[in-house]
């Protein structure tokens, strides 16, 4: 089943490179009393990740904290060693965005947001999407029809839709 609007976000625990190495992170306790920004994408490296989604959030970052969203935190079915540096690389961690690793596609089994494509080496990776969450519980959720498409899921959009 597909996450949707109005549903709470299933306990998920996620990866994060620390100053000590990997690092587990309970979703839960990043959402709890907090209104957070979510956005997750088929790979880290990988062109429209790369190119259009993780930028539309650097440049909605601080209209999203204007509308007081807590933390944007971006979700890749990658280890955390591959999040920290395409981070670095784009700027994302700079910019305040928070790289999660879902390294064994756990969390976004559990929403129901993933997909394969064996020929280009994607297994069980994510669905584009980006979504509001307050308190653990979608108040948005914008899915793209296709993985080379980043209109619905983008920062801007997502902004956009905010009270």
């Amino acid at each position: 089943m597909t996450i949707a609007v109005g549903d709470k976000l299933p306990e998920a625990t996620l990866l994060v490179m620390g100053d000590d190495g990997p690092q587990g992170v309970a979703l839960g306790d990043k959402l709890t009393g907090r209104k957070v920004a979510i956005f997750g994408l088929p790979g880290a490296y990988t062109g429209t990740c790369t190119t259009a989604h993780v930028p539309s959030f650097i440049a909605a970052m601080d209209g999203l904290k204007a509308k007081g969203v807590d933390e944007v935190v971006c979700i890749s079915v990658n280890d955390p060693f591959v999040m920290k540096a395409w981070g670095d690389d784009t700027g994302a961690l700079a910019a305040g965005i928070t790289m999660l690793g879902d390294a064994e596609s756990a969390f976004t089994k559990a929403i129901g947001m993933n997909f394969s494509a064996g020929p280009v080496g994607f297994v069980d990776r994510s669905k584009r999407y980006a979504m509001l969450v307050e308190d653990g519980v979608v108040k948005i959720l914008n899915e793209e029809p296709g993985p080379g498409q980043c209109e619905v899921s983008a920062g801007q959009t997502l902004l956009a839709q905010m009270d």
